[in-house]
């Protein structure tokens, strides 16, 4: 940003980062809009639990403002706020919905998921994987390691085996979590992936995340598979993608 007399931002860099903040809330507010007509099309319920949302919230408020006596005047915009504000949260849990059933089962879906965490956590997807597309991704954080799974699991038991194995001789005793994710018995959901993660017990701390990070990182460095950069496309030919893997 160009600054004036004293190191103070000019009036033109001040109009310009103006101008950029105005643009950039324009394009959110264009990516809400069309997220929101793309689940209405597919979810037939949005629309009637927004407006139930909205509506009951403001009628409870009304009833308040009857029943106790209190100045409607005050209520009523403060039951049409909260209404908005539930009828915004059903919104987004059924867009996240949505789009979580739709990547489910998908190559490079729990990749996906881990790139979006929320926090210090050390993401390495694909550190290990197969040419069908079965992979394991690392995430370092204060629980300790956590390798993740995602393929057939057949597959995954022995490639998540010596993974943990390597792991384990550089981070001494540094607690190694490994999970699968898929819908079979003892494994985690894709919608519940993040979650798990969040709930498990904080056992080291940055300084150690760091010292087992730069440990690691040769781990990271191993040639292999490349994965495609989140779920693959519905329909995507499984054959072509293994040559082009065994290629590289």
């Amino acid at each position: 940003m160009a600054a004036g007399k004293g190191g103070k931002p000019s009036k033109e860099a001040k109009a310009a980062a103006k101008a950029a903040r105005k643009q950039a809330s324009k394009e959110r507010r264009q990516q809400l809009w069309q997220a929101f007509q793309m689940q209405r099309k597919e979810d037939k319920l949005l629309l009637p639990l927004m407006i139930g949302a909205l509506v009951g919230i403001t009628v409870v408020f009304v009833a308040i403002s009857l029943i106790f006596g209190i100045s409607w005047f005050f209520l009523v915009p403060l039951g049409l706020l909260l209404g908005v504000l539930v009828a915004f949260i059903i919104f987004g849990r059924r867009v996240q919905a949505n789009v979580y059933a739709k990547a489910e089962g998908q190559a490079g879906a729990a990749a996906w998921v881990l790139d979006n965490l929320q926090g210090k956590w050390r993401v390495s997807n694909g550190v290990a994987a197969t040419t069908q597309l079965d992979a394991v991704h690392r995430v370092i954080g204060r629980p300790g390691v956590i390798l993740i799974g995602e393929g057939s699991a057949h597959r995954l038991k022995p490639l998540l085996a010596q993974e943990k194995k390597r792991t384990a001789r550089l981070i001494g005793d540094t607690p190694i979590y490994d999970f699968v994710v898929g819908n079979e018995e003892g494994q985690i959901p894709l919608k519940d992936l993040q979650k798990r993660l969040t709930k498990l017990p904080p056992n080291i701390d940055a300084k150690r995340m760091d010292q087992i990070e730069s440990r690691l990182s040769a781990l990271s460095k191993r040639t292999g598979p490349a994965l495609p950069k989140g779920p693959m496309p519905a329909g995507a030919k499984m054959k072509g993608m293994q040559r082009t893997i065994r290629r590289r």
